[in-house]
């Protein structure tokens, strides 16, 4: 394992709900082929349950999770905003602090690419 320093960059892991899996593929094709994320894993469907409007809505969704590093944050933000179907699509970042060492450096060299 190895923890994020000064020399390695920052990664992150992003969580964005989708209302399909074809809307789930389409966005992480997107992200991997803009070089702005190394792996996007698409999970099976679940339920969301959730406030929108005034109104507590139940719906069923995927979650992209995806790796990337802290410096494609605005760009893949941007494109997920862009392309996503919901007004206020979910997308958080979430920081890691540790990681397999070769998982890691494979996923600063894939995303530096292109």
């Amino acid at each position: 394992m190895t923890q994020a320093n000064d020399t390695t960059p920052e990664f992150r892991l992003v969580l964005c709900s989708c209302p399909d899996k074809n809307t789930a593929k389409a966005l992480a094709e997107k992200a991997l082929r803009a070089k702005l994320a190394a792996c996007v894993n698409i999970s099976a469907p679940s339920t969301s349950m959730y406030w929108w409007e005034n109104h507590i809505h139940s719906d069923e969704e995927v979650t992209l999770a995806i790796k990337t590093t802290e410096g494609h944050i605005v760009s893949l933000f941007a494109l997920v905003q862009e392309a996503h179907p919901y007004e206020v699509p979910e997308l958080i970042a979430i920081p890691i602090s540790e990681g397999s060492s070769a998982y890691l450096a494979w996923l600063e060299k894939v995303t530096q690419e292109g």
